[in-house]
This record gives C-alpha cells, structure tokens and sequence, in this order.
C-alpha cells in the first residue's frame, strides 16, 4: 500500500492532457477577455440603464423598472413612426440589393475577357468609406446644384430636391445604400454560382432546356442556401445603418427617415435620455436576435 500511495504522489500535477488544456485556454483567453469586457460587460450595462430614468446633462439616475419599455412600446408615437420607417427601409433595400447582385453575378461569374476590371468596380464601393461616400453623394444629389439633376436637365427632366422633400429622401437614401453595399452581396452569389457543378447544366442542356430553364430549376435551387444568407444578413444589416442617415438626412425631412439607430443616437447624445436609449437598444438587440434564429432555423430546415 505504501509503495503503491507512493507511486501516485509521484505523478506530476501537470499531466500531458491538463497541459494541453492549460495551453488551450491561454491561447483563448485573449479573445474570452475581450468578449466577456466589449460585449458581455456592456450589454449587462445596458440592461441595466434601460431600467433607469438618467439624464446625462443632470447626472441623476432613478430606477423605474421597465417604463422606458412601456413609453417605447405603448405612450410614445414617434417610436412606430420610426419603426415604419425601419422596415420601409429594409423592404426597399434588401430586394433591390439582392437582385442586382445576383444579376451582376451571372454576368461575371463566368471568365472572360475584363470580369476581373469589373468586379474590382463594383467591389470598389463597399471598401470605400462610408463617411466620404455618404458626403459625395450628399453633394450630388443636391437640388439645383447637384451633378445627378444637372445630368437630368440635360435630357430635359427637372430633377428634385432629393435629400430634402420627403417623397424622394428615402429613395435616395436606399439607393445610395445599394450601391455601396451591392458589391458584397455580389461575391457571395459569385461564389455560390462557381460551386454548382457543371453537369448538371451540360445535361440539362443536352435535354434542350433553356438558359432560364436552367437557372430557375437549377442554378436557383443550388443557390438557395447562400440566398438566405444574404437576406438575412443584409435585412440585419438594414436595421443598423446609421452612417447614412446621420450624413445625408439627418433623419429627415420631417422624420420620413428618422429610422431605430438613429433614433437611438438622438435620444442618447442629442436629448441625453439614455435610459430610454438603452431600451430603444434592447428592442433593436432583439430584432437582430430574432433574424438570426430565422437564419439559424432555415438553415437547419433546408440542410434536413
């Protein structure tokens, strides 16, 4: 007994396997400190901000439990309003960006002479900052004395205002956003498109099927996956633009895009209400929760 109770108590602490892990959870650590400090110890904070009334400009904080929620979600008119304006955004944004980057992909997917030039063209945009892009555009399309309508005058149309009458702001806003986001929609779909095997097309050619028999009964069906994520991504993506709005608009004219991140940029930094920000932020937290889930069920439904 004694030699045996020797024997273990000469076994080293640090065995192989506990030194395999030890070395695991220092080559991790880094990034579970950084998690667990930029995002775990903020959003805590900010659950706990949505349950008080605090104003930034007097420094004073009362709890109120969730009456920002309820003031939010039931008393203040000008939340649906921004809501509204969120989906408007989002219906008007990702159809178009999907569209025209899965044109733009069938048109180059394929090698040929200048697909390369081209898709550095349009890839350009999304590796541009947003701050210049935003600012360029505000200039062009300026009333009188933006680039885009004295291109119009020329074929004789009396372009708008763009940015500042509320029928057209929006539009504006969507398009300028397509443009500079399409490029990376385009890759993806570039990318889905150059991984379905070419059989299937040869033999559906065999059987004399139409190009567009064959995208909608093949191409589209093999592409199906990387199709729902783009649209989820960029229907997330939708509801956080900010950039834009605050260098284009502003949120208006009249509010008509005044959409829920820069909603919550106002109350915060503009009216110092960042308990009713911090809920304002919650709700967004969860809306973007919530897509994901969608992803991550579709996904699962269509691998099944």
């Amino acid at each position: 007994m004694t030699h045996g109770g020797a024997r273990r108590s000469g076994v080293p602490f640090l065995t192989l396997r506990r030194r395999e892990a030890l070395m695991a959870w220092l080559f991790v650590s880094p990034t579970v400190v950084g998690f667990l400090i930029f995002f775990v110890g903020p959003l805590l904070a900010v659950f706990y901000y949505a349950t008080t009334e605090w104003n930034l400009l007097s420094g004073e904080s009362t709890f109120i439990g969730f009456e920002n929620f309820a003031d939010a979600l039931t008393r203040n008119p000008d939340f649906w309003g921004v809501m509204r304006n969120s989906v408007i955004f989002a219906i008007g944004l990702v159809p178009l960006n999907m569209a025209l980057a899965l044109m733009l992909a069938v048109a180059l997917s394929r090698p040929r002479r200048g697909v390369v030039f081209f898709r550095t063209v349009f890839f350009a945009p999304v590796i541009t900052s947003a701050v210049a892009w935003a600012i360029v555009w505000k200039f062009l399309l300026q009333g009188e004395a933006g680039a885009v309508n004295h291109m119009l005058a020329l074929v004789g149309i009396d372009g708008p205002n763009w940015l500042r009458e509320p029928d057209w702001a929006m539009v504006s806003v969507i398009v300028t956003r397509v443009i500079k986001m399409v490029g990376l929609n385009m890759i993806l779909y570039i990318a889905a498109l150059q991984a379905v095997p070419r059989d299937y097309e040869e033999a559906a050619r065999l059987e004399g099927a139409s190009g567009w028999q064959i995208f909608r009964m093949i191409t589209w069906p093999l592409i199906a996956p990387t199709t729902l994520i783009i649209m989820v991504l960029t229907t997330i993506g939708s509801f956080k633009v900010f950039d834009h709005i605050y260098l284009m608009t502003g949120g208006g004219p009249e509010n008509g895009t005044l959409v829920l991140a820069f909603y919550i940029y106002q109350q915060a930094f503009e009216f110092f209400e960042i308990g009713y920000a911090s809920a304002l932020a919650i709700v967004m937290f969860f809306i973007v929760l919530a897509l994901t889930i969608v992803q991550v069920l579709l996904r699962a439904k269509g691998s099944s």
